[in-house]
This record gives structure tokens, C-alpha cells and sequence, in this order.
């Protein structure tokens, strides 16, 4: 089952009094339901979301929907369940504010009300990425302008920063924000899909940031590389046309200890220096030296020594 499935499976068995199962039903017919003065119908391919439809319905109106099982056609062959609802129609059109872009005030009354509808949302016609197979990603597909303004403002009271694209003649609403995504599911009460998200979202970032530490790493270590090779390159030409007595006591000693370590860190380099000479010289103190080594190195090269 896709992650999505699971997170649906979840929210739809979770306990609703009455004004909230009115706010959340208004929210699943409105996205998934086929609607006709005669006729409302919904369908769905998960078996809880289909069992959950059908409760709202038979609590709030008493009414025992037709449910149809038929095979699907994809390559999967997934069931999918058919609700077909034909008394009182007028009534829940009215009821649950079908008939309008934007849902009337009342189902949307207060917070716990306008989370109860975005679970709706979500069960009726939202999708979320598994974390552990694709990059973060929760989205929403309406067929109206002016209700996905209306569902991405109900999301960002939230600061959930939720954008729009229109997809063909349809409209998305998505997040990308990882802990966006997290702070969804804890709003709706997915908490055990919470659970598992966040567990694999610390992982991956903890993967990420030691990705980035050996990355940074090992840019360390081949900058230490580069600059001892240019080090011993310079020292060898100096070396090449018998330039070393041009090099002051301590430079000179410097250059020694570079040929003899060739792969060492000025940190590593001034420490035996320190060490095997008893005369103390710091990381700051050897790059001045090799400061004049170049200096030198380069006059060669542009056969300028005399000036």
C-alpha cells in the first residue's frame, strides 16, 4: 500500500461528533463526488475511505448508501468501491454547501472545524510522496480557481506555505517542505504516518549532513595536497638554479622540512618543525615563510630575480 493509503486508512477511522463529520463529509463530496439532483456518487480504491464515507453518511442522515465493488483496470487491478446516494439529495447539497465554490462559514467555524475539513481534503483528493522512496512532496487536485485559493489560504493560517499550479484544466495545491509535510499530518491527527515521516526525515537529513561533512572533508584534504605540491614545485625550482642561499636561515629550514614531508598540513608541518628543531613555530608563522618561497618562485619564473 502506497503511503497516501496509509495515511488515509488512518485518519478516516478516526471518531467525528456530528458538526465535525459534517464539515469533514462536506469536504469529501466536494472533491470526489459526482453530484446531480437525482444522484450523488463517489469513488474511491481504498476500502476504509469507502466504509468511512458510508458511516458519515448513514450518522448524519440516516441513509444506507449503495456500495458497488467493481475490479479496476489498471495493471494493479485494484477494487474500487462506488457510493451511490439517492434520497435527500437536495437536503446534504444543502447541508454540507455543495453547491458553492466556497464552503459557508459554519463548516469552517473555528480551528478544530477548518482541520476537520482539510483532513477531508486530503482524504478526498490529496497524495503524499513516501519519504523513504522520493523526494518530499504533498499535494492537492481541485477543479476550481477559486477554491484552491481558498484550500491554500486555509492551509497557510497554518504557515504551511502551500503554492498553486494549474495542471490541464485543474488545479494543484502543493507543499514541498519537509517539516511543512510533518506539521500537516500532526494537524490532521495522522499520527502514526506522522511517526514513521518524521523518523525517516531525520534520517535523511542526518545522511545528508554527513554527506556534507565528508564532502567538506575532503575538499580539506585536497586543498592541503594542492597547496603542498605548489609548495614543493616552488622549492624544487628555486632549488633547479642553486637558489637556496637566496632563502633567509629560517625559510630555508622551512623549505627542508617541506621536501621531507610532502603531503603534510601546515599544521602538521609546523608542530614537527617545533618538535625535531626544540624551536617553536606556529601554523601563521610557516605560511609566512612559504609567503617568501613563492615570492622567490615567481621572480624565477618570470626571470625577474634581479628586482
Amino acid at each position: 500500500m502506497s503511503f497516501t493509503g496509509i495515511v488515509k486508512n488512518e485518519i478516516s477511522k478516526l471518531e467525528l461528533n456530528k458538526l465535525e463529520a459534517i464539515s469533514e463529509l462536506s469536504a469529501i463530496l466536494k472533491n470526489s463526488a459526482s453530484i446531480s439532483d437525482k444522484e450523488i456518487k463517489i469513488i474511491t480504491e481504498n476500502s476504509s475511505v469507502a466504509r468511512h464515507i458510508f458511516n458519515l453518511i448513514k450518522s448524519i442522515y440516516n441513509i444506507s448508501s449503495k456500495i458497488t465493488v467493481r475490479k479496476g483496470y489498471n495493471y494493479q487491478k485494484n477494487y474500487i468501491y462506488i457510493l451511490e446516494i439517492t434520497n435527500k439529495i437536495d437536503l446534504i447539497k444543502k447541508d454540507l454547501s455543495l453547491d458553492s465554490n466556497i464552503p459557508s462559514d459554519y463548516i469552517v467555524d473555528d480551528d478544530v472545524l477548518t482541520r476537520i475539513y482539510l483532513r477531508g481534503v486530503f482524504i478526498s483528493c490529496g497524495s503524499i510522496n513516501d519519504p523513504k522512496k522520493s523526494r518530499y512532496h504533498l499535494e492537492f487536485i481541485v477543479n476550481n480557481f477559486e477554491y484552491s485559493n481558498f484550500i491554500s489560504d486555509k492551509l497557510n493560517s497554518y504557515d504551511l506555505n502551500s503554492k498553486i499550479i494549474k495542471r490541464d484544466n485543474k488545479y494543484m495545491i502543493y507543499i514541498k517542505e519537509a517539516e511543512k509535510i510533518g506539521d500537516f499530518l500532526r494537524m490532521i491527527n495522522a499520527i502514526q504516518a506522522l511517526l514513521y515521516f518524521e523518523d525517516i526525515r531525520i534520517y535523511r537529513d542526518h545522511k545528508n549532513m554527513t554527506n556534507r561533512l565528508n564532502n567538506c572533508e575532503q575538499a580539506n584534504v585536497d586543498k592541503i595536497i594542492e597547496t603542498a605540491s605548489n609548495q614543493v614545485k616552488d622549492i624544487e625550482l628555486i632549488e633547479s638554479i642553486g637558489g637556496m642561499e637566496l632563502l633567509d636561515d629560517k625559510t630555508k629550514v622551512a623549505a627542508i622540512y617541506r621536501l621531507k614531508y610532502k603531503e603534510a598540513s601546515l599544521l602538521e608541518l609546523s608542530e614537527i618543525i617545533s618538535m625535531e628543531t626544540g624551536t617553536k613555530i606556529t601554523k601563521s608563522g610557516l605560511h609566512h615563510r612559504f609567503k617568501k618561497i613563492k615570492d622567490l618562485a615567481t621572480k624565477i619564473r618570470n626571470n625577474n630575480l634581479d628586482t
